[in-house]
């Protein structure tokens, strides 16, 4: 069988970053020359029921081998990378039996991956590490999910004698911009349960996740020359950042955690004629997401009776809801997966995503869908990482919830 490392670093070896301002499905083309690998991929194994359709979803069905009635299981993974860094030439870095010294990831911006920073690197001391050479994100999200299930299709095809019911595979384009699985046919799809590799560090299982919401706010100025400027001027810059001033400073994310929600500012750009703030907006409480909705409009109608007219514009959608809701009735998903986990010789982490999955929307399409860990760290950056035994972690804990579920 192929090394699991090998599928992974010829996945990232595409670029599959997508676009949150493209109106199209997948919102990048270059996303399905991954797909198309993946399908040829696929079909080499010997699963024979593969397609790729025109919205950019690969599914895949490896049939049961068994007599026993069995639910259909199916394994998702997003192939699209954020376009929070570069997806683009990534250029990996293989450190064998990590010795627990910070790791020189770029020499020219003296950037380091260093344990005082990240602590949680000393718990992979001899381990392979996998980062990349700080100009780029590495990929591992979700790139290392997708591997872990390849590898595992691939041992299940060249095992027959390994018995189980049906296995269904999907991989998503779009996750990254909140679009993962807008077009996903779950009928087509054909599974009963589902499990998204897509988590964290190795352990993680995840049944719970934001309430969010994007907004995206118009600020509309009065430009006038600066030396005429009194009683005239209406600066758009000078009302985003008041804007911004009079939301929760305390309810930003670098200074949350837990449960803990957030407004989080992605993008500022503008003149003092009219500038364009976006914000997502995260709260696992429900109750609470939607005050933090209200909060936001009152601030812009608040601005807006102050300057007289209606120089400020909220547009704000929602985007996904805590999955808990439609999972907590179908908790022998989460269960099987914990023993599985633990009978890999892993410690389970029982705890909420800090951010969302395909599995969020998936199960309020009526597809229990909790998530697991595929293995990487900091994601969406150039300080991302992964170790390889985690990875290979995650591939065994798939065929352990395979067995599971026979």
């Amino acid at each position: 069988m192929e090394k699991i490392l090998d599928k992974f670093l010829r996945y990232i070896s595409f670029d599959t970053t997508s676009d949150p301002s493209s109106k199209t499905q997948p919102s990048t083309a270059k996303q399905l020359v991954l797909q198309e690998v993946l399908v040829a991929e696929l079909r080499r194994m010997g699963i024979t029921d593969v397609h790729l359709d025109e919205h950019g979803y690969v599914m895949a069905s490896i049939p049961s081998n068994t007599d026993k009635k069995v639910p259909a299981i199916g394994f998702i993974a997003h192939v699209d990378t954020a376009p929070d860094a570069s997806g683009k030439d990534i250029r990996p870095q293989i450190i064998p039996n990590y010795d627990g010294s910070p790791i020189l990831l770029n020499k020219e911006k003296d950037l380091y991956l260093d344990p005082a920073e990240f602590p949680e690197l000393l718990s992979y001391k001899g381990q392979t590490i996998i980062t990349t050479d700080g100009t780029t994100l590495l990929g591992a999200d979700d790139k290392a999910g997708v591997a872990a299930i390849m590898w595992a299709a691939q041992y299940l095809m060249e095992h027959p004698e390994v018995k189980h019911g049906p296995v269904k595979i999907a991989f998503t384009p779009d996750e990254e911009i909140g679009r993962g699985v807008a077009k996903f046919d779950v009928a087509k799809f054909g599974a009963t349960y589902a499990y998204t590799i897509d988590g964290g560090q190795v352990g993680e299982i995840e049944y719970e996740n934001f309430n969010a919401a994007m907004a995206q706010i118009h600020v509309q100025g009065r430009n006038i020359h600066p030396g005429y400027a009194k009683d005239k001027m209406i600066n758009a810059l000078i009302l985003a950042m008041d804007l911004n001033n009079m939301l929760p400073v305390e309810q930003r994310p670098e200074h949350t955690d837990h449960y803990e929600g957030f407004f989080h500012i992605t993008s500022f750009t503008g003149t003092v004629e009219e500038a364009n703030i976006q914000y997502i907006i995260r709260d696992h409480d429900r109750e609470k997401f939607e005050e933090k909705k209200r909060l936001l409009q009152g601030v812009v109608d608040f601005l807006n009776l102050k300057y007289g007219q209606k120089r400020i514009t909220l547009d704000m959608k929602d985007q996904y809801y805590n999955m808990r809701k439609m999972v907590e009735p179908h908790m022998h998903v989460v269960e099987k997966a914990v023993e599985a986990i633990r009978e890999a010789g892993v410690t389970p982490i029982v705890h909420p995503i800090r951010g969302g999955t395909d599995g969020a929307q998936l199960s309020y399409m009526g597809l229990p869908c909790p998530n697991i860990f595929a293995g990487g760290h900091n994601f969406h950056g150039k300080m991302e990482y992964i170790p390889l035994e985690s990875m290979e972690k995650a591939a065994e804990v798939i065929l352990r919830i395979i067995d599971k579920w026979k």
